[in-house]
């Protein structure tokens, strides 16, 4: 029997719509987010989801207050811009988004706290973005069934400044119950610092994810 919940499995089991592990096209992803984008704020609001606060917060605690006008923040996987609104709170305004789903983007713009707004998978493939573009990269939820895996980190890093930061926030949950994942996104994590590209600065499990569920947050340096 097909479920009734929405999809989104980087939120609580509640609202999850596909089984783990199953696979999506990527054109299903856009649809299901594109399905989604008018209630989705909604959804994460009833569920008390911190991990966007949490994101902004790793970010104000790098740059000093003083400096955030000028910091280039992209907001990877931004969703309709949960993360920017707290990013924006704590006095960033130099922010690009950039989401697979133009109506997830269409409801990011209408909170005018992003400049760029790109709508692209984010993956191996070169986006349309510069070299060295970014003061910081934040990444809250992008990484859940049927949406980024270890093969984007190159991406990520190229568009980042050296010294730049990375900021990924994710379930804990997953790195051990998906596929994509096990055994697969910290393997490639140590082997890029292996590589010279960059260093992590810590890794952390977040108890508060959203009740009851706990994520983790890896911040990085690029080199």
């Amino acid at each position: 029997m097909r479920s009734q919940r929405r999809f989104g499995s980087n939120m609580c089991d509640e609202v999850v719509f596909i089984p783990r592990n199953q696979e999506i096209s990527p054109e299903g992803v856009r649809k299901n987010y594109d399905d989604w984008a008018t209630s989705y704020d909604q959804a994460y609001a009833e569920l008390d989801y911190k991990a966007p606060q949490f994101c902004a917060e790793t970010l104000a605690e790098t740059f000093a207050a003083a400096d955030r006008s000028q910091i280039r923040i992209l907001d990877v996987a931004a969703g309709t811009g949960l993360v920017g609104e707290e990013l924006h709170k704590m006095g960033f305004t130099n922010m690009d988004a950039v989401d697979c789903s133009q109506k997830m983007l269409d409801e990011a713009k209408v909170k005018n706290i992003y400049g760029r707004l790109i709508c692209d998978f984010v993956g191996p493939e070169q986006l349309d973005m510069e070299n060295d573009t970014y003061d910081a990269i934040a990444c809250c939820g992008g990484f859940a069934t049927g949406l980024l895996k270890e093969d984007c980190f190159p991406e990520l890093i190229r568009v980042v400044k050296p010294g730049g930061i990375i900021c990924i926030i994710m379930r804990e949950l997953f790195l051990h119950t998906l596929e994509a994942y096990r055994d697969k996104l910290e393997p490639a994590m140590a082997q890029l610092q292996q590589e010279g590209l960059w260093e992590r600065v810590s890794r952390d499990v977040i108890p508060d994810f959203y009740p009851n569920k706990t994520g983790v947050r890896f911040v990085f340096r690029v080199l």
